[in-house]
């Protein structure tokens, strides 16, 4: 693989409850390695059908409000055509099309050009996956 591609996986542990989680680092991390001091675009990919990427604020409450939302647009009952998991595991599966799997991201003089207040992060709702892969990859 050339240096103008470069990908790896990160994994993260989401545990047994519904989480935001700042990838913001392993970004920054990996294009310290990855891209030097190039222009090019990160891609975030979470190749799982019950988790998404979102690019939001962090630690002021909108990762909570976050969560708070997708209860409201999608409940954990028994609405869900999709049965099998916890109880209300269908909106899992529907996460994806409100919170899309993936985000491609600019990358300036080699680091990760973010707002102010923008982080990074991995949108799980579902509760029976405690393991997730996360794909990180640069394009010079």
């Amino acid at each position: 693989m050339s240096d103008a591609f470069t990908t790896r996986i990160v994994n993260v542990s989401t545990g047994s409850r519904e989480r935001v989680v700042d990838l913001t680092g392993d970004c920054e991390d990996f294009l310290r390695e990855a891209a030097g001091d190039r222009d090019g675009l990160l891609n975030i990919f979470v190749p799982h059908a019950t988790a998404g990427i979102a690019v939001i604020e962090t630690g002021a409450g909108s990762d909570d409000d976050l969560l708070a939302t997708l209860h409201t647009l999608l409940p954990a009952d028994d609405r869900w055509q999709h049965r099998h998991g916890s109880p209300g595991h269908g909106r899992d599966h529907v996460l994806p099309a409100i919170v899309p799997p993936h985000a491609t991201l600019p990358v300036i003089g080699g680091r990760l050009e973010l707002g102010t207040w923008q982080s990074v992060c991995l949108v799980d709702t579902n509760r029976d996956n405690p393991e997730r892969k996360v794909r990180l990859s640069f394009l010079g």
